[in-house]
Parts: structure tokens; sequence; C-alpha cells
């Protein structure tokens, strides 16, 4: 496996895995049928301070994330981020790798911390990655996602400090 920054030109393969895990509606607040234009404005077009990494696998692109400031302005300085990795590989650490590599950008990029403002409760794997990465869940957000199946579930507010 290899984390390196991400380019326009993963953008392909980004998709072929990210379309269907935001179609599922399970893990991401964006609704069914997000405009593909969005979704690679938010992942992969970034501007300083805001950067992208994708993971590798088998010399594929298999996992995503990104980094930005959680708010503007006076609260610029804690960072937010986002991950998604293609269900086919789940399972074989992409996800802590990105988190760890994330963390490290983001330290590395001046940020004070990050904080994670909707990790949905249901999606456990997530929630105890974080955890044993040193994220704290600060509140549950009670019945603030729509899940596809299970309908309303609370969210996590989750804080690390770098």
């Amino acid at each position: 496996m290899q984390i390196r920054d991400a380019r326009p030109e993963d953008w392909p393969a980004v998709w072929a895995f990210a379309e269907p895990v935001v179609e599922s509606g399970e893990h991401f607040v964006w609704e069914p049928g997000t405009p593909e234009e969005r979704l690679r404005a938010y992942w992969i077009e970034k501007e300083p301070p805001a950067s992208a990494l994708v993971a590798e696998v088998d010399g594929r692109v298999a996992g995503i994330a990104e980094v930005h400031p959680n708010q503007p302005g006076r609260g610029a300085h804690i960072a937010n981020a986002g991950f998604m990795v293609d269900p086919d590989v789940r399972g074989r650490g992409l996800g802590r790798a990105l988190g760890e590599a994330a963390l490290a950008r983001a330290k590395a990029d001046g940020f004070a911390a990050m904080q994670f403002n909707a990790v949905v409760a249901t999606n456990t794997a997530a929630v105890d990655l974080w955890h044993s990465l040193g994220f704290r869940t600060l509140a549950l957000l009670p019945a603030t996602f729509r899940h596809p199946s299970k309908g309303l579930v609370d969210m996590h507010l989750m804080f690390r400090e770098l």
C-alpha cells in the first residue's frame, strides 16, 4: 500500500468506488444522485491549506482522504477531514493508513487539532478506528442522520488535538 497526494487523474478510480458508497446512503450526508462534479470538487480539487491523499493497493487507487479547515477565519486552525475506502478492500488497513496520513498532513500544515462533525454512529468500524487513533467523542448528536434502512440514527462529534 502507498499513500500519496491525490492528482486530478485519480478521479475516475475514486469515482468508481465513491459513487456506489454515496448511493448506498449509509455513511455520508450526501443524497443519492449527488452530481459527480460536486463530489470531485469535494474530494480532489483542493486549494491549500486543504489537501487530498489517496491510497494505492496493487497499483490502483482504492481509498481517499481529504483534509480542510473545519471553519473559516478564526476557526481555520482546526482541521476537518473525510475518508472513503473502496468496499472491495475494506479490512486491509487502508482506513487506518489514510487516517494516520491525514493526521500527519494536518499537523505538518499547521492545524492544532482535527474535528469530525458527523461520524454516523452505525458506522462502527469508523467510530472504532477514530477512537483507536486518539479521537474522543465529545457528543452524540441524536437522530441527526437519516439512514436508509435504520431510520434516524445518531452522529458522533469527534475531536483530537494534534
